[in-house]
């Protein structure tokens, strides 16, 4: 098989000929810049830097030779703009803090914050507030609210949905490109869906816009679900209402150059439990997930992908009504989502895509022997009768050190 039937196979609940293997085609199972250049050294003797394709998380591009040696079979395709609102062009170098020499788009422009850290701007605009901070030492952006006073005698669904209309036909065009070049590589294609993420809190914020309005803090966001939910609401129905008529243009231009179609990030849990009750889940989003993802399988090929954090156990049921084929990041750190339960009880409805190994201790903080161990169960678990892509507990993070990395491969390699 090679990598493009190697998915086909596992998105079909059939075993393939090995392990199906993902660390580069979202934002949420990605690798971060200074991860990937340890990589690049252990394994391809490259001190060249490595590019941020994804500026708020630093995110590094894999590269086919990579790629390759790593054996990863699938691959993005995104939108051009970043979360900051500029392009991945015109690059330039840049320093971590760890000392990393990294390449960053050509409007990737920071500022001091006073205190050793660095303040990001949408679409590199320095002369508006920023959008994003970085503190000394750290890795990746945090969101600066830029919230105004709420007036709810005058709030209009208008201000949360500035983000969202129809797409520019130079965005189609990329999309249609990039998975073509994707297909011709012979490479499993991953589409990342534009407008379609209803509430997800990483996204409310809007750290792309110069200006923002409505509701953009991530308390007040959280609060109105509650609070003012008929205005949630209403913000959702008119974003459906665009982002149906977005997927009919992809649709019809990407047809079956995509397999995967990535819906939703919007978390759902916590370490401890849901983050949301079901019943709240079934009243405001769900109908919206049914809308999106009906019309997804009614007009294409494509399998629907939801990312959500945590304990979400309870949920899953809800999101299999709804219609989502996929699960990531399959948090098996979380109460309740055993890796054994979730396999026997859901296995035959979802295909799970990550829970590999945990990034939050074991990879950063375990030794090589605990990382191999772990994944090795994982992947028995998982990988029992197909309907598996391997793929960390969310993105590999900056602090891994090498030889975790390099065990994790190890027993990926040997499936």
């Amino acid at each position: 098989m090679n990598s493009r039937e190697r998915l086909e196979a596992t998105l079909n609940h059939r075993q393939p000929d090995r392990l199906c293997l993902d660390f580069d085609s979202t934002h949420v199972t990605g690798i971060s810049v200074v991860a990937v250049a340890k990589l690049r050294k252990a394994l391809l003797n490259d001190d060249a830097p490595v590019k941020v394709t994804e500026p708020y998380q630093m995110l590094g591009e894999v590269g086919d030779d990579l790629r390759d040696a790593l054996r990863i079979d699938t691959m993005s395709v995104m939108p051009p703009r970043t979360m900051f609102g500029f392009e991945n062009k015109d690059w330039k170098p840049f320093t971590m803090f760890d000392g990393t020499e990294v390449l960053v788009p050509g409007n990737f422009n920071v500022t001091e914050d006073g205190k050793g850290g660095w303040l990001m701007y949408p679409e590199g605009d320095t002369s508006v507030p920023p959008s994003g901070h970085m503190p000394k030492d750290g890795f990746y952006f945090d969101a600066i609210e830029r919230q105004g006073p709420i007036d709810d005698a005058t709030l209009n669904i208008e201000d949360n949905l500035e983000e969202f209309g129809p797409l520019e036909d130079a965005v189609v065009e990329h999309l249609v490109r990039r998975a073509r070049e994707v297909a011709a590589l012979g490479k499993g294609a991953v589409l990342s869906c534009p407008g379609t993420g209803f509430g997800d809190i990483a996204l409310v914020p809007a750290v792309w816009m110069k200006q923002v309005k409505g509701i953009r803090g991530v308390e007040e966001w959280y609060v109105s679900t509650l609070c003012r939910r008929d205005y949630v609401y209403a913000v959702f129905e008119k974003q459906c209402e665009i982002a149906l008529a977005n997927l009919a243009r992809l649709a019809d231009a990407l047809g079956d150059l995509v397999q995967v179609a990535f819906t939703t990030g919007t978390d759902f849990g916590m370490q401890h439990g849901c983050f949301i009750a079901p019943e709240a889940y079934r009243d405001l989003f769900k109908p919206f997930h049914k809308a999106i993802n009906n019309y997804i399988h009614q007009h294409t090929n494509w399998k629907v992908f939801i990312h959500s954090c945590g304990s979400v156990r309870a949920l899953i049921p809800d999101f299999i009504e709804a219609g989502f084929d996929i699960l990531n990041p399959v948090q098996c750190s979380a109460a309740g989502m055993d890796a054994r339960e979730l396999k026997k009880e859901y296995g035959n409805d979802l295909v799970f895509w990550g829970g590999g190994v945990d990034t939050q201790k074991t990879m950063p903080f375990g030794t090589p022997e605990e990382v191999y161990k772990e994944v090795k169960e994982r992947i028995a678990i998982f990988n029992e009768g197909g309907g598996y892509v391997f793929n960390t507990i969310h993105n590999l993070q900056a602090n891994t050190p090498v030889e975790n990395m390099l065990a994790l491969l190890e027993a990926v390699k040997e499936g």
